[in-house]
């Protein structure tokens, strides 16, 4: 997938500015596909050209005018095209999985420091993730459409943060020293 890819699906849910589509990005399908700003607006402004997306300028009162961006028919014919392409899975490429391997050879109080590091980092998307499940789907139940699609890519997100915090546990169980156990 191409950062195009994510801002056509943005854009499609919702028109906006490049600084709206770096902001959504922030809360939402950056968790996903990351970008930065600079990229948002340079890939908008190819987009543009290519004819996938236009752009309306709109006055802004005290502020100078900015662009609105939205998928035009060239953009739909791309989604449109890219669904329906084969996609393969991503391979892992897991730095800490690469240390935690190579433990026997360093320092494995050091590791368990960057395991434990990584878990809260994870519990902390984990919790943000549940905090949006809450608020922008509190009955998963009657959804439908573009609402039922974000809360399933959402639920897949709780689902692997949860699941990575129940390895890091594994991990940080497994290398702790046990009652009377001391390491080499």
């Amino acid at each position: 997938m191409a950062l195009e890819h994510a801002l056509l699906v943005s854009l499609t849910e919702r028109a906006g500015s490049g600084y709206e589509l770096a902001r959504r990005f922030d809360k939402s399908i950056g968790y996903f596909w990351s970008a930065t700003h600079q990229q948002i607006y340079r890939v908008l402004k190819r987009m543009e050209e290519s004819g996938w997306v236009t752009a309306e300028s709109v006055n802004q009162q005290g502020k100078p005018d900015k662009k609105v961006y939205s998928v035009a028919p060239a953009g739909q014919a791309e989604i449109a095209r890219w669904l329906a392409e084969p996609t393969d899975a991503a391979p892992a490429r897991d730095e800490l999985g690469v240390k935690i391997r190579a433990a026997a050879y360093g320092d494995i109080d050091a590791i368990c420091a960057e395991v434990a590091r990584h878990r809260a980092q994870h519990a902390q998307r984990l919790d943000e993730y549940r905090l949006s499940e809450k608020k922008f789907f509190p009955a998963p139940d009657q959804l439908s459409g573009t609402a039922l699609h974000q809360y399933l890519v959402l639920r897949a997100g709780i689902r692997a943060e949860s699941g990575y915090l129940e390895w890091c546990d594994e991990v940080l169980q497994a290398l702790r020293p046990r009652k009377g156990e001391h390491r080499p």
